[in-house]
């Protein structure tokens, strides 16, 4: 296992949905943040799909998330952009059209190393998860060469790592030992996923809260393990530097 990246001038971190960047990489990016990284969120789908409510106004949902997308970075120590491509919950391409936008997002932005959902995770139900880690490793390939998309205003810019979580066979660990309570502090601002998501049914429940943030915990605990011992919680990721 690698352990520790050098902490990046600038990151982004693509996901498909509100709250799947929190899950997979909060961690890393609060830790990157508090040491001076310019973090940013790029979400590729609406989030609208996200809930169990057959009766929910879906509209209002679209905007709920984005709400508490903005306020999970910021709880992550974010200042740089929170992005929303805003294609349909459950319904998300890897398409050249869906390829364009993140690369344009990459040369916009320039980040030194960008986070993103492994496309090869085996028996993957979720499609929009393995269309947007496609889209991560495509829209890298673009963004770094010139005779891609040349009619974006911004410049080509080739990332110095990507980092894949719920990758089979991680290879790289980051310490989030001092970072965990803002990765729980972000997740939670996801209120809307409570039911869904965190198995939380009475939003009121300390206990419940509580039993989910030591799942996060046993999580992470499990993902530093291995490692020299030095770290008591991590983030597990497939790390590629040849990009």
């Amino acid at each position: 296992m690698n352990v520790n990246l050098e902490t990046p001038a600038r990151a982004l971190a693509i996901g498909a949905h509100p709250d799947d960047i929190e899950f997979g990489c909060g961690g890393t990016l609060a830790k990157w943040a508090a040491a001076g990284c310019r973090i940013s969120h790029l979400v590729c789908t609406d989030g609208s799909k996200g809930t169990w409510d057959a009766e929910a106004d879906t509209t209002a949902l679209v905007a709920t998330r984005q709400q508490e997308q903005r306020a999970a970075s910021r709880a992550l120590g974010g200042a740089g952009e929170v992005v929303f491509l805003g294609w349909t919950d459950g319904e998300l391409e890897a398409g050249l059209r869906q390829r364009w936008e993140v690369a344009y997002w990459i040369r916009r932005l320039r980040p030194d190393v960008v986070l993103g959902h492994d496309p090869w995770k085996r028996y993957r139900l979720h499609p929009d998860h393995r269309h947007a880690g496609l889209l991560v490793t495509e829209g890298i390939v673009a963004a770094r060469d010139p005779h891609f998309f040349p009619e974006q205003a911004a410049a080509p810019h080739r990332p110095s790592h990507l980092l894949l979580w719920e990758a089979d066979e991680p290879d790289h660990v980051e310490d989030i030992t001092a970072s965990l309570d803002a990765k729980l502090a972000a997740l939670l601002e996801h209120r809307s996923q409570f039911r869904s998501t965190m198995d939380i049914d009475d939003p009121s429940s300390a206990e419940q809260i509580e039993r989910f943030r030591d799942k996060i915990r046993r999580r992470a605990a499990e993902a530093a393990a291995g490692t020299d011992g030095s770290s008591a919680y991590g983030e597990r990721f497939k790390l590629m530097a040849d990009l």
